[in-house]
């Protein structure tokens, strides 16, 4: 079975944020897995990328552009994103990133990037902009998502950046946004813990919204207390259309997340759903 990670970062200068400091305790969560998933190891080439895809079935990568500039001084330019989709078109599918905060300049830039560059989303981590889900500067960008037929990815659940609030991720908000926007296409990644049930509540409201199963080990789904146990009951019957996995490397090894989802107990059509037919069908893509 092949297979889509819907975020992961390849190993390029041009794909990482240049300033990290707000993500500092992110080093400190993450650390085993990252050290598993050879972060650190300043060797690693994009063929060792693709050698890791390849071991897993991963046939597409949705790699993610991120504009910061007015809160935390990065960005991972949309132009780098773009070209290295154009470099590994049959690898890589990008998203572009523009920083709300920014208003109608960011707006232009994410026209920009989908009808110019051909990147095919956005990506917004509200945490970093310091913006709530809802704030009305980023209704102007779901707007131009709806026009451009593009889905966005939006952070959700916690964040342990110590520079911002966890607030900024209530899966509550999504709510008010789809139903001002209910054309909008939306994949909440995390999947929203501590509100999983929040963040399951309007999954199940709105047939546009997705769950990304990123950044947290699949396994951990299964384990009594962890607090994803309704992920996975849902997401095995009424919701198993709307969830979709990704590694997050180099936070977590590729190979292994996919191993431990299917290791879950689902069947087998469900693992391949989440694996591959959700991501396609949120975005727009033919089989691959």
């Amino acid at each position: 079975m092949t297979v889509i990670d819907y975020g992961a970062t390849p190993p390029v200068a041009e794909a990482r944020m240049p300033t990290q400091s707000h993500l500092s305790n992110y080093r400190r969560v993450y650390a085993k897995a990252e050290a598993e998933s050879g972060r650190h190891d300043e060797t690693r080439t994009l063929d060792d990328f693709f050698a890791d895809c390849d071991s897993a079935g991963v046939v597409r990568t949705v790699i993610k552009a991120r504009d910061v500039e007015t809160t935390f001084g990065g960005k991972i330019r949309n132009e780098d994103i773009a070209a290295l989709c154009r470099s590994y078109p049959d690898r890589f599918i990008g998203f572009a990133g523009v920083d709300p905060n920014k208003g109608m300049e960011a707006v232009r830039e994410f026209e920009f990037a989908v009808r110019e560059l051909g990147l095919r989303g956005l990506n917004l981590q509200c945490f970093e902009n310091r913006l709530p889900i809802d704030d009305r500067r980023i209704y102007l960008l779901y707007a131009k998502c709806v026009e451009l037929n593009v889905p966005v990815n939006i952070h959700t659940g916690i964040n342990f950046s110590l520079e911002s609030s966890p607030e900024y991720g209530r899966p509550e908000m999504l709510d008010r946004v789809l139903c001002d926007f209910p054309e909008l296409r939306v994949c909440a990644s995390p999947p929203g813990w501590p509100w999983v049930l929040e963040l399951l509540s309007v999954a199940w409201r709105h047939p546009n919204l997705w769950i990304g199963v990123v950044a947290v080990r699949p396994r951990i789904l299964a384990k009594e207390n962890s607090g994803y146990g309704p992920l996975l009951q849902y997401g095995s019957t009424v919701l198993q259309d709307r969830i979709i996995w990704g590694s997050a490397h180099p936070m977590m090894p590729i190979a292994r997340t996919v191993d431990e989802v299917r290791s879950l107990p689902l069947e087998e059509d469900v693992q391949q759903k989440w694996l591959k037919e959700n991501a396609c069908s949120f975005l727009n893509l033919a089989d691959v």
